[in-house]
């Protein structure tokens, strides 16, 4: 095949991909491997990361060799699951441990530590974030006072510390890069967002030493080589971007206010808010969108939990159905003029953005006789719109215009029924890309733009283009009527105030 090639690895939270992209974004080979969750105790989830370094080099082969072979590869692009921790021994390359997964509640106790001792304006100014163990930080702070012995390790710098980025980047260059973007350091509760730097003050709260971080580099910018011995040939690898930050740039959301809404395992809401770094009123995050030569695009961002798992529940849980496409059609075969009054309350691990409750867990609430299977799989995926109008109604609430239209991309986006109640929802209209997975299809073009085969952004957007559209169609009464009961449903799971 004529012309450069692009290679894009999405190390996502159940499952790793590679793609190959031409030069215009089209899809030439695709591979994808599942790997094991791990759940030792409720509230904690693991990753083992060897399953993820094995897929990763199983499903880049399998997508070179199907685009044709290594020499038409000219780079390499990153998009990875965020706040995911991993540590490993720079002298042996092993980890200690399994990786501890961004969903894992195992640090709220220590983040109710630090709100109580009035942490939360410290960490929110200088990271952007607030106190909650979704991100890195207890983490690292958990896996380091494990034993003496991890702990006199890390503070001899024997030690690494990455997100999964940086652990892909140490396994993929034979352990000569140890760094990360920007966007995924924005995500650790360690970085100040602002001086683009690891913080000193925020290290020593969570006793985290310093020889232990990676570098932290442009998202497109130089992140060395592959080992020669992977691929057959040594390729450069130019971007490196979380999962969030792809997909907005996947979507070609350049310009301040555009906003992009992913569905994979979690959902995902992030606003473009150019070169300011917005402090949110209402419980959502400020993140680092993008960094190119060195200039800073910031993002709000509010973070939905559960998503996708919520199918994953009906499909593996309760059994309740065989496929994720079988959800669609028993959603449709409900008389939408006729609301079941069924809420279901997806919060397995808790609640994101704006509640930030890690102590909440999931309800369906509204049963009555009448109900069954079609009903309850209905509040399911009804539970996805709702909490996304959580989030774009907190965007509001701090100053940001609704937008034109919701982009929408991510695995759950095929379901056109879900996409015709998401725009009844929000009350805007939903557009999905032609290439949907467009967490990959970003990291792609950002590595392009860091190996010069793309000169800028503006000749990214030219790449987007619409596949199809829902518009509103519910009256402002029933919409509202519907809103309430997700309210009060809501308010049935949340933790109750102390005092």
């Amino acid at each position: 095949m004529a012309g450069p090639h692009i290679l894009s690895i999405d190390q996502g939270t159940t499952s790793t991909r590679a793609v190959v992209f031409d030069v215009k974004g089209a899809a030439l080979a695709t591979a994808q491997k599942p790997f094991r969750q791990i759940f030792p105790r409720d509230g904690w989830v693991e990753h083992d990361p060897e399953d993820i370094w094995q897929t990763t080099v199983d499903v880049c082969r399998a997508a070179i060799e199907a685009a044709g072979g290594a020499a038409g590869i000219a780079t390499i692009g990153i998009t990875n699951q965020r706040e995911t921790t991993v540590v490993w021994d720079k002298r042996t390359h092993r980890t200690v441990g399994n990786a501890i997964v961004w969903q894992d509640r195992r640090g709220a106790a220590r983040c109710e530590e630090l709100r109580g001792a009035g942490k939360t304006p410290l960490i929110q100014k200088k990271t952007g974030l607030l106190i909650d163990s979704y991100f890195s930080a207890t983490k690292l702070e958990w896996i380091l006072n494990q034993s003496a012995e991890v702990r006199l390790a890390a503070e001899a710098g024997h030690l690494a510390f990455g997100t999964i980025d940086t652990f892909l980047l140490w396994r993929l260059t034979g352990g000569r890069t140890h760094a990360s973007d920007a966007t995924n350091a924005s995500r650790t509760m360690l970085y100040d967002i602002h001086r683009g730097a690891w913080d000193e003050e925020l290290l020593a709260l969570f006793n985290v030493p310093r020889k232990m971080l990676p570098d932290v580099r442009d998202t497109a910018a130089s992140y060395g080589e592959t080992d020669p011995a992977l691929f057959g040939r040594a390729i450069p690898i130019t971007a490196v971007v979380g999962d969030q930050q792809g997909a907005l740039v996947g979507q070609a959301c350049f310009e301040p206010g555009s906003v992009k809404s992913t569905y994979g395992t979690g959902c995902f809401v992030l606003v473009n808010t150019g070169a300011r770094a917005l402090t949110s009123k209402h419980r959502l995050l400020t993140t680092v969108a993008y960094r190119l030569k060195d200039a800073t695009t910031y993002a709000l961002e509010g973070s939905i939990f559960n998503a996708g798992t919520v199918i994953q529940w009906l499909r593996d849980g309760a059994h309740m159905i065989e496929s994720s496409a079988e959800s669609e059609a028993l959603a449709a075969s409900l008389d939408d003029a006729a609301p079941s009054n069924v809420y279901f309350v997806p919060a397995f691990t808790g609640l994101g953005a704006p509640y930030w409750d890690p102590n909440a867990r999931g309800a369906i609430l509204g049963l009555t006789r009448d109900s069954g299977r079609a009903q309850i799989v209905r509040a399911a995926l009804e539970s996805v719109c709702f909490q996304t109008n959580d989030l774009l109604s907190a965007l509001q609430q701090d100053g940001i215009n609704p937008p034109p239209a919701l982009r929408v991309d991510g695995g759950m986006v095929t379901n056109k029924w879900l996409m015709r109640m998401l725009a009844d929802v929000t009350g805007l209209t939903v557009e999905r890309p032609v290439y949907g997975e467009t967490t990959v299809l970003g990291a792609a073009f950002l590595a392009g733009l860091g190996a010069g085969i793309f000169a800028s952004p503006e000749e990214i957007k030219t790449a987007w283009k619409l596949d199809f559209s829902a518009h509103p169609r519910l009256t402002t009464e029933r919409r509202d009527a519907m809103l309430a009961g997700w309210r009060e449903a809501v308010g049935r799971v949340l933790t109750p105030p102390r005092g």
